[in-house]
């Protein structure tokens, strides 16, 4: 039988909405937009809103905010986005002219603060990043603080997300959007030429975004020198390019790991939805990049404090580790002794089939990540102690307080540190209970997320039982395994006498729950 097209590869958006709807029922998410938000919680966010439009620049400027609407930020983000977290401006500086990392090339102050690396050289590059400042209009102790503890997070399903904040905050008076003036959390890191950290500082701020870009857009300007829409420097993408590759470099000689592995994501084809596996552009990386720069920096920051709330993760498990070689061994893949993990992942290639079932695997290798907490009059942290391992750094969660509860609090601590003065009393109030709740609501996010990944990739196959399609399997067990399709991006579980892994095969679609969100297929080489 022939493979059926693309086009026959969809989910109607009946049993589409109705599996959604049984998800947030089933995990208690609320309903989306405002109307999913308590009254008071609503008024709150309403009113907050109305008193930044009614003079609310003005004011931050007069308690002693830093005015940076001059810096030419842009935001970059997946299209359509509206919960615009951050804000990104890079600079060369004239490193042979500079005296020190204090020093700025635009007359603006140079970075201060406890965050530098170990011989960094003289400020090469200056990145300024405006994270959307929450704290601005969130009242601790409201009735919004509570709603939002209570959500953790924004919960991404495909036909709507459930945002962690009020629309008239996330998707309005908060976001970063473009020529609208907003209070941030402004970083300012400076860069030597080999991509150290000479400095960094964040100080609350009156911004402007010049532009709404997408990576796409992005990308496309570095690889073809087509000019940005609006008021963006031109030499943006070829500068976010030189940084995010400095950055990659440092990563590796630490022994971090970004691995690249394909996304599976959900998309909507008219009104019906389809499953694709996406590999991220290189302008996602590098932009990536500077979000991990900035955590590891505010992580240094709060640690030499002794207050704010860090992002960790263990070593994997040397048990894992021998699996994992064993894999590679299984998909004929040349890892030899000497060549650390890290290492091996950047070489990999996602469109080869051993190597996308290699990163399939890879993912499960770092596991158990958490908050830790640092309070007032605790022990100083050891050397080597509270590592985030697939960064191989301390790292905190600070630059996307719109989508992420914990942000907001490691902000409020790292701006407190900068300026010289101890933490808010609501921010330490709050750290203990902060590891709790995250998890919980991550936990939650998580398997909805899942769920709905499941469900679709079950309607869509729904009505194909007895076809073939071209697969990898990526792991295999006593007879059974997981086989991910090519066309159309869906993962089951797949039966047979030989099931090898890493290699292109033939499967035959043989049954489909879609109660249950599970597909089952059988190796077309056994019949």
């Amino acid at each position: 039988m022939s493979r059926a097209r693309l086009s026959s590869f969809t989910a109607p958006p009946g049993p589409v909405v109705a599996a959604l709807a049984a998800l947030r029922e089933r995990y208690e998410i609320p309903d989306s937009g405002a109307e999913g938000f308590p009254a008071d919680a609503l008024a709150e966010a309403e009113a907050a809103a109305a008193a930044w439009r009614a003079g609310g620049p003005a004011r931050l400027l007069a308690a002693g905010a830093r005015d940076a609407r001059d810096l030419p930020l842009v935001t970059i983000d997946p299209p359509g986005s509206m919960d615009l977290d951050q804000a990104v401006a890079l600079e060369r500086l004239d490193a042979d002219a500079l005296p020190g990392p204090a020093a700025a090339s635009g007359g603006a102050p140079g970075p201060r603060g406890a965050a530098s690396d170990p011989g960094a050289g003289r400020a090469a590059y200056r990145i300024s990043y405006a994270i959307a400042s929450l704290a601005t209009f969130v009242t601790p102790g409201g009735s919004l603080d509570a709603e939002l503890a209570r959500r953790g997070e924004t919960v991404y399903l495909p036909d709507a997300s459930t945002p962690l904040h009020p629309p008239v905050l996330a998707h309005g008076a908060a976001s970063l959007l473009p020529d609208q003036e907003r209070p941030a959390c402004l970083w300012t890191i400076d860069l030597d030429a080999a991509g150290a950290i000479v400095a960094a500082h964040v100080e609350r701020a009156l911004v402007r975004s010049r532009a709404r870009l997408t990576y796409q857009e992005v990308q496309a300007a570095l690889d073809t020198g087509t000019p940005l829409p609006g008021a963006v420097p031109a030499e943006l993408p070829a500068l976010l390019a030189t940084i995010g590759t400095l950055r990659q470099q440092r990563e590796a000689a630490r022994g971090g790991v970004s691995l690249p592995a394909p996304e599976h994501e959900i998309e909507r084809d008219g009104e019906a939805y389809r499953l694709v596996f996406r590999v991220p552009v290189a302008v996602e990386g590098f932009n990536a990049q500077i979000s991990l720069l900035t955590g590891i920096c505010a992580a240094r920051i709060m640690a030499d404090a002794g207050v704010g709330v860090l992002r960790t993760m263990p070593p994997a498990a040397e048990e894992d580790r021998r699996r994992l070689r064993r894999v590679a061994r299984a998909l004929r893949i040349d890892w030899p002794a000497t060549v650390p993990y890290a290492e091996l992942v950047r070489g990999l290639d996602a469109s080869d089939p051993a190597h996308l079932a290699f990163m399939d695997h890879a993912l499960t290798l770092f596991r158990g990540s958490g908050y830790l907490t640092l309070l007032p009059g605790g022990e100083p942290l050891a050397d080597g102690e509270a590592q985030h391992a697939a960064i191989a750094s301390r790292y905190a969660h600070v630059t996307a307080p719109l989508r992420r509860l914990v942000d907001r609090y490691g902000l409020e601590a790292c701006l407190a540190a900068c300026d010289g003065r101890g933490a808010p009393d609501w921010v330490v109030e709050a750290l203990p209970g902060l590891p709790e709740t995250m998890a919980t609501t991550g936990r939650r996010a998580s398997a909805a997320s899942r769920g709905a990944i499941d469900a679709i990739e079950a309607l869509v196959l729904a009505g194909h039982e007895g076809e073939v399609f071209d697969a990898v399997i990526t792991s295999e067990r006593d007879g059974r395994g997981e086989v991910m399709l090519d066309d159309p991006a869906v993962r089951g579980t797949v039966v047979g006498r030989s099931l090898p892994v890493g290699q292109d095969v033939r499967v035959r679609l043989e049954s489909v729950d879609v109660a249950a969100g599970r597909t089952r297929f059988r190796l077309e080489a056994d019949r």
